[in-house]
């Protein structure tokens, strides 16, 4: 053989070849591959095909199947009682949808025809169609577009305002932590060794039908580290469940035994809710012996520390009226809700209560996890029942007659999240209608209080009308109503940095407080957004008195328990403690009680079920409609947040955020 020949094995389906190449005919190889390639490449081409057309199959397959759920989630689900009560907004969003569905259509046959106003003229026009399409264009430029660019500038310049504000807040923030301005107690601490030097404390935890929650939460209250004379814990029970009230009668006996001051109270005349509870335990004759009240609610579970945290801070200031301290959650991560919910109420303690506490000495009372000097409360009015937001109410009477408040960031009372959104929704409902009706109420007050004027203008323009007000009306009207509006009438369209640059820049700042939670930062600002529209429509209801502005609804428990709540409770519960107990429970009606709730859990087991929500559903089919319409027009940006923000409205209204109900 030459050594300039080549000997090539050419492998073919059921034979080998040998061919021999000289250097000189290198051509010859290129040939050779020639002839076999094809029959590969037909081959290749056949699975390739054959994968295409699975994919085409298979997509069909999806789409009926998740029509189908929806169909079967539409079928399973109830009409919330919330939705029957109101549906004004409903249908006036469900009105502007049906406009958008036709101008989308409209927009789509002139984008295929080629029309343009401008090259049309009147004598020209051709069908009843293109008269209709010519008669939009010069009504929505004449009339329509005006109207909504006078709206969106109004939304645009509140949006400015209130960014601004949230803005301050964070340099606030950081100059706190940066001068480490944390809240000193004046003066020395209580003597450990006489007991008699330690004020006298009550403690109350109000609660109804908390049957996941009660016993950790008594638990957590009686282990409080307080001198077992100086401290009382009240019990303030309104469940209308007979046997739920036995089991925590029983609950509270097991902990008298044990040499805890604590009682049992349980209402008659059920009015007033939450203060309607409170008011009634502060009129008994023996709360005049205390000085101070700890409230905390049936799923909170302060350290046995928190009172020697809290307390010794009314010592030496006796024009202080509150101490609040900060809540942390045991359930943060357990879904997509509760992570955005914890990037919510991270801000908000540690930016808003922090800086308004220590350059105001006013915040809202959160209604739990806070200290009141029990004078501040008297002098102040006390529990009134006139609003769903008791907290805020006696907070903001007891600012108006001097009291002074401070925030404590690092004391942290464990807690739960909502894990549901019918959950979440209620308390935000009754969270933004709260507000709206004691602003009502309050208002003559303000102003003729003897405050200074600053003082009065911060709970008039920042307290209530920007953070109550208008922050839920621009985030529904410009976001929900305007945005998807503009996308029909181009004359109005909103510029990139309101809809894009600055939602972002404010999320981010929102986040920083939770710095684990910055992967979410997208879904988070799509959220948002879509709670606005709950919290826009309890905004009105609460400012004009309609549909379910009073309705208190009892956040939904799960019992979960932190790390910490398990290892104390295995304390508690050793084996000596559990035979005393079982022995001393044998004779009295609380493991009879028990017993029965068990056999009918076994019995009728739980279902979740899904519910639907009308006007989350309706917004994500306006926006998705708008989405569709920027395609025409190229909108980029605007298509992208129009597209996320309707399958967000569209997740939502289908309840698959979060834990469903059970």
């Amino acid at each position: 053989m030459a050594p300039s020949s080549v000997v090539v094995t050419i492998e073919k389906p059921n034979k080998f070849s040998l061919v021999e190449i000289n250097g000189s005919d290198s051509t010859l190889l290129l040939e050779k591959q020639k002839a076999v390639s094809p029959k590969q490449f037909t081959w290749f081409l056949f699975l390739k095909a054959n994968r295409v057309f699975a994919c085409l199959s298979w997509l069909p397959m999806a789409l009926k199947t998740m029509f189908l759920s929806v169909k079967k989630r539409i079928a399973l689900s109830g009409v919330s009682e919330e939705e029957a009560k109101s549906r004004r907004l409903y249908r006036f969003i469900k009105v502007f949808l049906f406009i958008s569905i036709f101008a989308l259509v409209l927009e789509i046959f002139a984008h295929l025809k080629k029309w343009n106003l401008n090259m049309i003229q009147p004598w020209e026009v051709q069908g009843l169609f293109q008269w209709c399409y010519m008669t939009w264009l010069s009504f929505r430029v004449d009339y329509v577009a005006p109207l909504v660019l006078t709206m969106s500038k109004f939304c645009i310049v509140l949006f400015l305002i209130q960014s601004l504000d949230r803005l301050i807040l964070c340099l606030g923030c950081f100059w706190i932590k940066y001068k480490n301005l944390k809240p000193r107690i004046n003066g020395d601490a209580y003597d450990i060794e006489d007991g008699s030097s330690f004020p006298m404390v009550l403690v109350q935890i109000p609660m109804c039908n908390e049957r996941e929650v009660f016993a950790q939460s008594i638990a957590a209250a009686c282990q409080l580290d307080w001198p077992k004379d100086r401290i009382l814990i009240q019990v303030l029970d309104d469940s209308d469940d007979g046997n739920l009230q036995l089991l925590i009668k029983d609950e509270v006996s097991l902990w008298r035994e044990k040499g805890v001051n604590i009682i049992y109270r349980h209402r008659l005349i059920r009015t007033g809710y939450k203060a309607g509870n409170l008011k009634s335990a502060m009129a008994c004759d023996y709360v005049k012996d205390y000085e101070f009240v700890a409230i905390f609610d049936a799923d909170f579970q302060p350290n046995p520390d928190f009172l020697k945290q809290t307390v010794p801070h009314f010592k030496g200031d006796p024009e202080l009226g509150l101490v609040q301290a900060r809540w942390s959650f045991v359930n943060k991560d357990e879904n997509l809700l509760t992570r955005l919910q914890n990037i919510n109420l991270c801000f908000h303690f540690e930016v808003e209560q922090q800086v308004n506490g220590a350059f105001l000495n006013f915040f809202g009372f959160n209604g739990t996890a806070g200290v009141w000097r029990i004078k501040a409360l008297e002098e102040s009015g006390g529990w009134l029942e006139r609003t769903t937001v008791e907290d805020m109410d006696i907070a903001v009477r007891a600012h108006l007659n001097g009291w002074k408040f401070i925030f404590l960031n690092d004391v942290k009372v464990l807690c739960e999240l909502p894990e549901s959104y019918e959950a979440y929704k209620k308390q935000q409902h009754r969270w933004h209608s709260g507000p709206m009706q004691l602003f009502r109420l309050c208002l003559p007050a303000i102003v003729t209080s003897k405050i200074s004027v600053s003082k009065k203008a911060n709970l008039i323009f920042l307290f209530f009308l920007l953070r109550k007000l208008i922050l839920p009306f621009y985030s529904f009207t410009l976001f929900c109503i305007i945005l998807p509006l503009t996308m029909f009438i181009p004359e109005a369209e909103l510029p990139l940095w309101v809809i894009c640059y600055i939602p972002i820049f404010m999320s981010f700042l929102n986040i920083l407080p939770a710095p684990k939670s910055f992967p979410f930062l997208v879904p988070y600002l799509l959220f948002e957004n879509t709670m606005s529209v709950t919290k826009f429509n309890a905004m009105i209801s609460g400012l004009f008195q309609l549909g379910s502005a009073y309705e208190w609804v009892v956040t939904k428990k799960t019992g979960r328990s932190s790390e910490s709540d398990l290892v104390a409770l295995a304390e508690r519960e050793s084996k000596s403690l559990n035979e005393e107990k079982i022995t001393r429970r044998h004779s009295e009606s609380g493991l009879e009680t028990l017993n029965k709730l068990k056999k009918q859990e076994e019995i009728t087991p739980l279902k979740k079920r899904n519910r639907l929500y009308r006007k989350e559903l309706v917004l994500a089919f306006l926006l998705l409609t708008a989405a569709a319409r920027s395609l025409l027009s190229a909108h980029g940006v605007h298509f992208y947040f129009l597209l996320f923000q309707g399958l967000t409205f569209l997740v939502v209204g289908l309840d698959l955020i979060g834990e469903q109900i059970s």
